[in-house]
């Protein structure tokens, strides 16, 4: 639970004004970006707008966003080594394993299940929140429109890219490979 909250009060520099953090879970991140696999130790935050990979590391932050309206499914599982989380947002797969906390996975099971959008349903209004959490705001339902969709998808890759999370080629390379769906 010590490494869960010294990620935690970390990433708090980085919330919008006014989101509220209702739950959050540690173990190993692991993630297929623009077709490289990555895996680092962080934490899994789930806010009343969005999930939050965040990773402390030497020098700096790993910092990754997904707007519940990009999850399109999610999974968890249980091994020898721990639980595992996995979802999959704008096409990348997630993957938090080595879980040992089962108390803040049940918390963060809970928030996060509430807030998925279904595709083929409007979203049902404010998720619950735990007892402790403040009120949530309603999800935000993805575009129906493909090319809204790919046009999201564009945006939020700028904003990885902003962020330092892709390289210029990176970008490129997965723009290309957007627009060329349009």
């Amino acid at each position: 639970m010590a490494k869960r909250d010294k990620h935690v009060e970390a990433a708090r520099e980085h919330l919008e004004q006014g989101e509220q953090i209702q739950a959050a879970v540690a173990g190993a991140y692991e993630t297929t970006l623009m077709g490289s696999k990555t895996s680092r130790n962080g934490a899994l935050i789930a806010t009343d707008r969005r999930v939050l990979f965040f990773a402390k590391k030497i020098g700096g932050y790993d910092l990754e966003s997904f707007p519940y309206s990009n999850i399109s499914s999610f999974e968890q599982s249980k091994g020898m080594m721990g639980h595992t989380l996995t979802f999959f947002a704008s096409g990348n797969k997630v993957t938090l394993k080595w879980i040992s906390e089962v108390e803040d996975l049940a918390g963060f099971v809970q928030v996060t299940k509430a807030r998925l959008v279904p595709a083929s349903a409007p979203p049902a209004g404010p998720a619950p929140a735990p007892a402790t959490a403040p009120a949530a705001a309603p999800a935000t339902p993805a575009p129906a429109d493909p090319a809204a969709q790919i046009m999201d998808q564009l945006r939020q890759l700028g904003e990885l890219r902003d962020a330092g999370i892709l390289t210029d080629d990176e970008f490129s390379t997965k723009k290309a490979e957007l627009l060329a769906r349009l």
